[in-house]
């Protein structure tokens, strides 16, 4: 994650010489934290509990998910923590919060977005919001027996010994689908969510407004992804690009932001294309704040939390 700290770093800096507003853009700086995920680099305990189930974890459904869970944890400590330590004589203040995760990083961000408001803006890269479709899958793929046993396959997946009903109430608890959607889970044929009656509409929007509303989101992925297939994330993103949408009945096109990218063969990987979006889209928030002069009495700096 470091080089793409740098790489944001030095793009904003490099924009605040070019720019003529020197005495506004001046406040306005930006701090790229990077840190291990849980049981990852420096913080790894159990090199099993990272592998999948073809590869001998038995709880491959639980350790992914409380990993990247308590990523939202640690995200949450470093909100409430940093400023303290960057800046002890309160000489500046953080305004505003972007989050950045990359595979499992991903999925995180997805949570971070769901569950901690000082987060205004995220950006997922290869990343999946929906952990019961991503596990369906593998489960399927890796031919589990609680998945082949039942007919038709994976009935009786959700609550087996490979996905705990425990597991199932943490994900309706945190997971973005689970959460926002439990009780809505409508899927047709071609596994997407709704339609919606306009009854169901006026009881989702309020929830929608708390949890996403003001926020901005990019999500890029690979179309040839094997690790975590677009086809997962897809419901979700059409979701989101329904509620978004002008004149439709959710009435939030000015209140949510999604940009989507998905990119023709590009598997399971971070591309210099998708670096340079993840750029772009950091330098187009920064600009957005700056113009919005949010900087108060005090200087003020943005800070960017990479996972």
């Amino acid at each position: 994650m470091e080089p793409l700290a740098v790489s944001a770093i030095k793009a904003w800096n490099q924009l605040l010489e070019n720019d003529k507003k020197t005495e506004t853009s001046a406040s306005l700086g930006l701090i790229a934290v990077s840190f291990d995920q849980r049981n990852h680099g420096t913080r790894k305990v159990s090199a099993l509990a990272n592998e999948a189930w073809r590869s001998g974890n038995p709880t491959h459904a639980q350790d992914l998910f409380s990993i990247y869970n308590g990523a939202l944890i640690d995200t949450s400590l470093l909100l409430d923590n940093l400023s303290s330590y960057v800046f002890p004589s309160s000489e500046r203040s953080i305004v505003d919060n972007i989050v950045l995760g990359v595979s499992l990083g991903g999925h995180a961000v997805w949570q971070c977005l769901l569950h901690e408001p000082r987060i205004t803006a995220g950006i997922v890269i290869i990343g999946c919001p929906d952990f019961v479709r991503l596990m369906r899958h593998r489960a399927a793929k890796s031919k589990l027996e609680t998945w082949t046993s039942s007919e038709p396959p994976g009935a009786s997946f959700l609550g087996s010994t490979d996905f705990p009903f425990g597991l199932l109430e943490a994900v309706r608890k945190w997971d973005p689908v689970g959460f926002l959607l439990k009780g809505h889970e409508q899927e047709s044929t071609d596994g997407r969510f709704g339609p919606f009656t306009s009854e169901e509409i006026k009881g989702l929007r309020p929830f929608l407004r708390q949890r996403l509303g003001g926020k901005r989101i990019l999500n890029l992925a690979g179309a040839a992804d094997k690790l975590v297939p677009y086809s997962c994330s897809m419901p979700f993103m059409e979701f989101l690009q329904d509620v978004t949408s002008k004149g439709t009945s959710w009435l939030m096109d000015e209140e949510l932001e999604v940009q989507n990218h998905v990119y023709d063969g590009v598997g399971h990987e971070m591309t210099r294309e998708m670096v340079h979006e993840a750029v772009k889209f950091i330098t187009a928030r920064l600009e957005r704040d700056r113009d919005g002069d949010q900087s108060g009495s005090r200087d003020s700096h943005q800070q960017s939390a990479n996972l």
